[in-house]
């Protein structure tokens, strides 16, 4: 057992101050507060929940950096980006997967995340053939997460067609492409690899509209009764125009209107709902998968939080093309877009309420439901996921210090991490940083033939 002591702790019921969480198990054993450390305790300054990173595509991490130079006349915008990804993607074998993953989820714990929900598309090999083993990219993600420990939430994604109405796919996008039985044979496979994995959950992906039919998806949908559902919607206007051609619709009315969405689905990004299609997400109980900074990468858009949370959406953060993990910068830019958009102060957080505050509860619940998992806070028998704010130059009072990580200090604040009872993170670093970083290193060396220059 290991009893660790708090100045403050954001229990499940609130702040209490003076507090002693005993683990074992890995689950949270036992919880006192307003008492003083002993001589075995570990003494620490702050402690949260561990938060939610719902939405990853983790190989994309190895070309952060690498798609800042603006193309030769064309207008430099998502589809021009996904071009230069699609270079990246005909060279990553399962070995580069793993080595490319486990880099992104040492760089997610150390931020506070300690779950995260990987959309999983690259399946195959170079040449578009199956692995023997379906699930052999998958098996990388996996065993990354073992690696590290971070929780994972696997959603591996059915990528049938290349636009809407059923087009057939490109060459390029062949490492994705399934039809119905092949993806019955990943997803089989899927399910022993999580059944390996302590706290893993596996869900289902249809990659967007785009990318299957009606039938498909009603298919999917029939294969996986429970679980996660998570799906790209309305990120781009391209997109919106494209639907409205096809069906009549836009793409977050269309999925409204003929699929049963409901709390287990994620509608990852719907940038461009309208106000009708806000209020409809927001009954239908689903979560809205927001990734700010990879959103203002890409040069999206900004979705509309205030008018979302106003008619009590749900939101979770995600680090998507993983270009910058840093789950306080996710939370600062959703916050800051929409005092860019409001030309106001603390617009997502409700008279007297702290916004810091207000933005991470949000993402932890949020996050939680989209990931299929119970967001229980700091509670006896919980997992014990912990993430421990430093003590810096000024007191930790309770959502003051919360203020000060998302939008003064950021990862400068983050002392330790544990993750189901396991101390991941201490000092700010990841306990295999070293190991895991080395690997990467000679991965991306192999990927781009030079020398890595990010710090890594």
């Amino acid at each position: 057992m290991d009893d660790l002591w708090f100045e403050k702790a954001l229990l499940a019921d609130g702040w209490a101050s003076d507090v002693r969480i005993s683990l074992a198990g890995g689950r949270i054993s036992a919880i006192a507060a307003d008492v003083r450390p002993v001589a075995r305790d570990q003494r620490h300054a702050v402690a949260l929940p561990g938060l939610p990173n719902l939405h990853s595509h983790a190989f994309q991490g190895a070309m952060a950096g690498r798609a800042e130079q603006a193309g030769g006349g064309e207008q430099d915008d998502f589809w021009s980006w996904r071009d230069r990804m699609y270079q990246l993607v005909g060279a990553i074998d399962p070995a580069a997967m793993e080595a490319i993953a486990a880099m992104a989820f040492v760089e997610m714990l150390e931020s506070g995340f300690t779950r995260v929900g990987e959309f999983h598309y690259l399946h195959h090999q170079p040449s578009g053939e199956p692995y023997a083993d379906p699930a052999e990219m998958a098996a990388a993600m996996a065993s990354a997460s073992a690696d590290t420990g971070i929780a994972l939430t696997l959603l591996p994604v059915l990528y049938a067609h290349s636009g809407f109405g059923g087009a057939r796919l490109e060459p390029r996008q062949r490492r994705f492409g399934h039809d119905i039985d092949g993806y019955a044979h990943l997803l089989d496979r899927c399910r022993e690899l999580v059944r390996g994995l302590d706290g893993a959950v596996l869900g289902i992906a249809p990659h967007s509209l785009r990318a299957v039919t009606p039938d498909q998806l009603q298919a999917l949908l029939a294969m996986a009764p429970s679980g996660p559902v998570h799906i790209h919607i309305a990120e781009q206007t391209g997109e919106v125009e494209a639907c409205l051609a096809w069906a009549g619709q836009r793409p977050v009315a269309w999925l409204l209107d003929h699929m049963p969405v409901d709390p287990r689905w994620c509608l990852v990004h719907a940038t461009h709902a309208d106000t009708a299609e806000l209020a409809a997400i927001a009954r239908s109980g689903s979560v809205v998968g927001l990734c700010p900074v990879t959103e203002a990468n890409l040069g999206d858009g900004i979705f509309p939080a205030d008018e979302f949370l106003s008619a009590a959406g749900r939101v979770g953060i995600g680090s998507d093309s993983n270009v910058l993990i840093d789950a306080a910068e996710e939370l600062r830019l959703l916050e800051y877009g929409q005092r860019l958009m409001r030309q106001r102060r603390n617009v997502l957080t409700t008279p007297g309420w702290a916004t810091g505050r207000s933005l991470f509860e949000a993402a932890y619940v949020g996050g939680s439901q989209a990931l299929g998992v119970e967001a229980t806070g700091l509670r006896i028998g919980a997992s014990a996921d912990l993430v421990v704010l430093a003590r810096d130059d000024l007191p930790p009072v309770g959502d003051e210090a919360i203020d000060r990580w998302l939008f003064a200090r950021g990862n400068r604040c983050i002392d330790s991490v544990w993750r189901a009872g396991r101390r991941v993170v201490t000092g700010g670093r990841h306990i295999a940083r070293d190991r895991i970083a080395a690997r990467y290193r000679t991965a991306m060396q192999r990927l781009h033939g030079v020398t890595l220059t990010r710090t890594v």
